[in-house]
Protein backbone atom coordinates (compact mmCIF):
# COMPACT_ATOMS: atom_id res chain seq x y z
CA UNK A 1 0.00 0.00 0.00
CA UNK A 2 1.27 3.41 -1.18
CA UNK A 3 1.97 6.13 1.77
CA UNK A 4 -0.79 9.12 1.41
CA UNK A 5 1.14 11.51 3.58
CA UNK A 6 1.45 14.78 1.36
CA UNK A 7 4.44 15.89 -0.08
CA UNK A 8 6.76 18.68 0.97
CA UNK A 9 9.37 20.45 -1.21
CA UNK A 10 12.30 21.87 0.23
CA UNK A 11 10.58 25.15 1.28
CA UNK A 12 7.22 23.85 3.12
CA UNK A 13 5.21 23.99 -0.51
CA UNK A 14 2.71 20.97 -1.03
CA UNK A 15 4.14 19.01 -4.25
CA UNK A 16 2.00 16.96 -6.71
CA UNK A 17 0.61 13.88 -5.24
CA UNK A 18 3.06 11.06 -6.62
CA UNK A 19 2.44 8.95 -10.01
CA UNK A 20 1.94 5.07 -9.72
CA UNK A 21 5.50 4.78 -11.16
CA UNK A 22 6.79 7.07 -8.56
CA UNK A 23 5.32 5.75 -5.68
CA UNK A 24 6.56 2.02 -6.82
CA UNK A 25 10.31 3.25 -6.52
CA UNK A 26 9.19 5.25 -3.29
CA UNK A 27 8.59 1.91 -1.99
CA UNK A 28 11.62 0.68 -2.94
CA UNK A 29 13.90 2.80 -2.14
CA UNK A 30 13.40 4.79 1.67
CA UNK A 31 14.22 8.66 0.08
CA UNK A 32 13.90 10.14 -2.81
CA UNK A 33 14.07 13.54 -2.73
CA UNK A 34 11.02 15.62 -4.86
CA UNK A 35 13.42 17.67 -7.10
CA UNK A 36 15.58 14.44 -8.20
CA UNK A 37 12.15 12.66 -9.40
CA UNK A 38 11.48 15.92 -11.32
CA UNK A 39 15.09 16.63 -12.73
CA UNK A 40 15.34 12.76 -13.56
CA UNK A 41 11.60 13.19 -15.30
CA UNK A 42 12.10 11.53 -18.97
CA UNK A 43 9.14 14.00 -19.96
CA UNK A 44 11.36 17.22 -18.97
CA UNK A 45 13.46 18.62 -22.16
CA UNK A 46 16.08 20.62 -21.85
CA UNK A 47 16.49 24.23 -22.08
CA UNK A 48 19.63 24.36 -23.87
CA UNK A 49 22.23 21.05 -24.97
CA UNK A 50 23.39 20.11 -20.89
CA UNK A 51 27.61 20.30 -20.93
CA UNK A 52 27.22 17.46 -18.72
CA UNK A 53 24.43 14.72 -18.77
CA UNK A 54 25.68 13.64 -15.53
CA UNK A 55 22.36 12.54 -12.89
CA UNK A 56 22.41 14.63 -9.87
CA UNK A 57 23.73 12.91 -6.42
CA UNK A 58 20.47 11.74 -4.76
CA UNK A 59 21.47 12.41 -1.14
CA UNK A 60 19.76 14.99 0.26
CA UNK A 61 20.76 18.54 2.02
CA UNK A 62 18.40 19.40 4.87
CA UNK A 63 16.63 22.51 5.04
CA UNK A 64 18.47 23.70 8.25
CA UNK A 65 22.01 22.98 6.52
CA UNK A 66 20.81 24.62 3.51
CA UNK A 67 20.17 27.49 5.28
CA UNK A 68 23.45 27.90 7.40
CA UNK A 69 25.10 27.65 4.46
CA UNK A 70 23.21 30.56 2.79
CA UNK A 71 23.50 32.34 5.95
CA UNK A 72 27.43 31.90 6.12
CA UNK A 73 27.89 33.35 2.23
CA UNK A 74 25.09 36.31 3.16
CA UNK A 75 27.55 37.00 5.81
CA UNK A 76 30.89 36.69 3.85
CA UNK A 77 29.35 39.37 1.57
CA UNK A 78 28.26 41.43 3.98
CA UNK A 79 31.87 41.53 6.10
CA UNK A 80 33.58 43.70 3.24
CA UNK A 81 31.72 46.48 3.15
CA UNK A 82 31.02 46.67 7.02
CA UNK A 83 35.17 46.12 7.48
CA UNK A 84 35.63 49.03 5.28
CA UNK A 85 33.33 51.16 6.68
CA UNK A 86 35.13 50.20 10.53
CA UNK A 87 38.36 50.98 8.97
CA UNK A 88 37.02 54.27 7.89
CA UNK A 89 35.88 55.31 10.99
CA UNK A 90 39.01 54.56 12.70
CA UNK A 91 40.64 56.85 10.25
CA UNK A 92 38.73 59.64 11.14
CA UNK A 93 39.30 59.09 14.58
CA UNK A 94 43.24 59.06 14.84
CA UNK A 95 44.33 62.31 15.19
CA UNK A 96 47.39 61.65 13.34
CA UNK A 97 45.61 61.39 10.05
CA UNK A 98 43.74 64.39 9.55
CA UNK A 99 45.60 64.34 6.15
CA UNK A 100 43.46 61.13 5.08
CA UNK A 101 39.91 62.95 6.39
CA UNK A 102 38.94 62.98 2.62
CA UNK A 103 39.52 59.76 1.86
CA UNK A 104 37.93 57.88 4.86
CA UNK A 105 34.99 59.65 3.75
CA UNK A 106 35.26 58.36 0.69
CA UNK A 107 35.79 54.76 1.79
CA UNK A 108 32.56 55.06 4.17
CA UNK A 109 30.18 56.32 1.47
CA UNK A 110 31.24 53.84 -0.65
CA UNK A 111 31.27 50.81 1.25
CA UNK A 112 28.08 52.08 2.96
CA UNK A 113 26.30 51.96 -0.51
CA UNK A 114 27.83 48.69 -1.48
CA UNK A 115 26.66 47.16 1.99
CA UNK A 116 22.90 48.77 1.71
CA UNK A 117 22.42 47.43 -2.07
CA UNK A 118 23.78 43.75 -1.07
CA UNK A 119 21.27 43.69 1.83
CA UNK A 120 18.23 44.72 -0.59
CA UNK A 121 19.39 42.52 -3.07
CA UNK A 122 19.96 39.51 -0.77
CA UNK A 123 16.24 40.42 0.99
CA UNK A 124 14.60 39.30 -2.45
CA UNK A 125 17.41 36.75 -3.74
CA UNK A 126 16.86 34.45 -0.68
CA UNK A 127 14.59 35.79 1.38
CA UNK A 128 10.78 36.17 1.84
CA UNK A 129 10.54 39.93 1.20
CA UNK A 130 7.86 40.72 3.35
CA UNK A 131 4.68 39.49 1.41
CA UNK A 132 5.30 39.92 -2.18
CA UNK A 133 4.07 37.38 -4.29
CA UNK A 134 5.01 39.42 -7.82
CA UNK A 135 7.66 41.78 -8.26
CA UNK A 136 7.97 44.51 -11.20
CA UNK A 137 11.26 44.10 -13.43
CA UNK A 138 11.98 47.67 -13.21
CA UNK A 139 12.69 46.89 -9.42
CA UNK A 140 14.69 43.53 -10.26
CA UNK A 141 16.76 45.56 -12.30
CA UNK A 142 17.58 48.24 -10.12
CA UNK A 143 18.42 45.55 -7.23
CA UNK A 144 20.90 43.98 -10.04
CA UNK A 145 22.62 47.30 -11.24
CA UNK A 146 23.35 47.77 -7.44
CA UNK A 147 25.23 44.37 -7.69
CA UNK A 148 27.07 44.98 -10.96
CA UNK A 149 28.13 48.62 -9.40
CA UNK A 150 31.20 47.06 -7.89
CA UNK A 151 31.79 43.94 -10.04
CA UNK A 152 33.49 43.89 -13.26
CA UNK A 153 31.58 42.92 -16.00
CA UNK A 154 28.57 45.28 -17.72
CA UNK A 155 25.08 44.60 -17.20
CA UNK A 156 22.72 44.40 -20.36
CA UNK A 157 18.99 43.62 -19.25
CA UNK A 158 16.79 43.16 -21.84
CA UNK A 159 13.44 41.90 -19.97
CA UNK A 160 10.86 43.09 -21.61
CA UNK A 161 7.85 41.21 -19.22
CA UNK A 162 6.66 44.21 -17.10
CA UNK A 163 6.11 41.62 -13.86
CA UNK A 164 7.04 38.08 -12.83
CA UNK A 165 6.30 35.79 -9.89
CA UNK A 166 8.68 35.41 -6.77
CA UNK A 167 10.18 31.74 -7.91
CA UNK A 168 10.36 33.76 -11.29
CA UNK A 169 11.84 37.05 -9.48
CA UNK A 170 14.27 35.32 -7.12
CA UNK A 171 15.82 32.81 -10.23
CA UNK A 172 16.36 36.27 -12.73
CA UNK A 173 18.46 37.59 -9.54
CA UNK A 174 20.45 34.10 -8.54
CA UNK A 175 21.15 33.85 -12.24
CA UNK A 176 22.56 37.33 -13.28
CA UNK A 177 25.09 37.14 -9.47
CA UNK A 178 25.82 33.72 -11.03
CA UNK A 179 26.91 35.08 -14.12
CA UNK A 180 28.67 37.37 -12.84
CA UNK A 181 30.99 35.46 -10.75
CA UNK A 182 31.66 33.54 -13.66
CA UNK A 183 33.13 36.71 -15.44
CA UNK A 184 35.92 38.21 -12.74
CA UNK A 185 38.09 39.73 -16.10
CA UNK A 186 35.09 41.46 -17.15
CA UNK A 187 32.53 41.10 -20.12
CA UNK A 188 29.30 41.14 -20.55
CA UNK A 189 26.30 39.58 -18.69
CA UNK A 190 22.84 39.85 -20.54
CA UNK A 191 19.77 39.14 -19.48
CA UNK A 192 16.77 38.35 -20.90
CA UNK A 193 12.98 36.98 -19.66
CA UNK A 194 10.18 36.61 -21.70
CA UNK A 195 6.14 34.97 -21.51
CA UNK A 196 6.34 31.17 -23.32
CA UNK A 197 2.90 29.91 -22.89
CA UNK A 198 2.00 29.25 -19.04
CA UNK A 199 6.00 29.97 -18.57
CA UNK A 200 8.80 32.84 -17.95
CA UNK A 201 11.84 31.70 -19.86
CA UNK A 202 15.05 33.41 -18.11
CA UNK A 203 18.65 33.08 -20.18
CA UNK A 204 21.32 34.54 -18.65
CA UNK A 205 24.56 34.54 -20.89
CA UNK A 206 27.90 35.87 -19.49
CA UNK A 207 30.37 36.45 -22.49
CA UNK A 208 33.82 37.60 -22.50
CA UNK A 209 37.55 36.37 -23.14
CA UNK A 210 37.85 34.16 -20.01
CA UNK A 211 33.86 32.34 -18.78
CA UNK A 212 34.84 30.83 -15.36
CA UNK A 213 32.46 28.54 -13.52
CA UNK A 214 34.41 26.52 -10.51
CA UNK A 215 33.14 22.93 -10.04
CA UNK A 216 31.28 23.25 -7.14
CA UNK A 217 28.84 25.79 -8.77
CA UNK A 218 28.31 23.53 -11.69
CA UNK A 219 27.51 20.32 -8.76
CA UNK A 220 24.94 23.11 -7.12
CA UNK A 221 23.25 23.61 -10.88
CA UNK A 222 22.94 20.30 -11.27
CA UNK A 223 21.13 19.90 -7.64
CA UNK A 224 24.37 17.64 -5.89
CA UNK A 225 25.92 18.14 -2.57
CA UNK A 226 28.75 19.93 -1.92
CA UNK A 227 32.20 17.70 -2.56
CA UNK A 228 34.81 20.18 -2.17
CA UNK A 229 35.56 23.58 -2.86
CA UNK A 230 33.90 27.03 -1.36
CA UNK A 231 31.03 25.96 0.17
CA UNK A 232 29.67 30.12 -0.74
CA UNK A 233 30.18 29.94 -4.41
CA UNK A 234 27.86 26.09 -4.37
CA UNK A 235 25.57 27.27 -2.35
CA UNK A 236 23.66 29.66 -4.29
CA UNK A 237 23.69 27.52 -7.18
CA UNK A 238 22.52 24.57 -5.09
CA UNK A 239 19.79 27.07 -3.77
CA UNK A 240 18.67 28.29 -7.51
CA UNK A 241 18.35 24.54 -8.73
CA UNK A 242 16.25 24.11 -5.57
CA UNK A 243 13.79 26.75 -6.16
CA UNK A 244 13.10 26.62 -10.05
CA UNK A 245 12.43 22.83 -9.41
CA UNK A 246 10.22 23.73 -6.50
CA UNK A 247 8.58 26.08 -8.60
CA UNK A 248 7.53 23.24 -11.21
CA UNK A 249 10.06 24.73 -13.70
CA UNK A 250 13.56 23.60 -14.71
CA UNK A 251 16.95 24.69 -15.20
CA UNK A 252 20.00 24.06 -17.56
CA UNK A 253 23.50 25.29 -18.02
CA UNK A 254 26.38 25.44 -20.83
CA UNK A 255 30.00 26.64 -20.45
CA UNK A 256 32.41 27.27 -22.94
CA UNK A 257 35.89 29.36 -23.27
CA UNK A 258 34.20 32.20 -23.69
CA UNK A 259 30.29 31.99 -23.35
CA UNK A 260 28.33 30.39 -19.75
CA UNK A 261 24.29 30.22 -20.97
CA UNK A 262 22.10 29.65 -17.86
CA UNK A 263 18.10 29.29 -18.54
CA UNK A 264 15.52 28.56 -16.62
CA UNK A 265 11.66 27.86 -17.13
CA UNK A 266 9.02 28.68 -14.89
CA UNK A 267 5.72 28.73 -14.13
CA UNK A 268 3.86 31.83 -14.69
Amino acid sequence: MFNTTPRRGLFGARLPDPTPAEAAVASVVEVVPPAVVAAASPSATPLITPSDPAAPKTEPVSSTELAAYLAARMCHDFISPAGAITSGLDLLEDPGASDMREEAMGLIQTSARKLVELLAFCRVAFGASASAETFDTRALHTLTQGIYAHVRPELVWSVALPSVNKAAARAVLNMAQLAASALPTGGAATVTAQAEGEHVLIRVEARSNRVRLRPEVVSGLKGERLDGGLSGQWVQAFYLNALVLEAGGRLDHQIGEDLLVLAARVPA
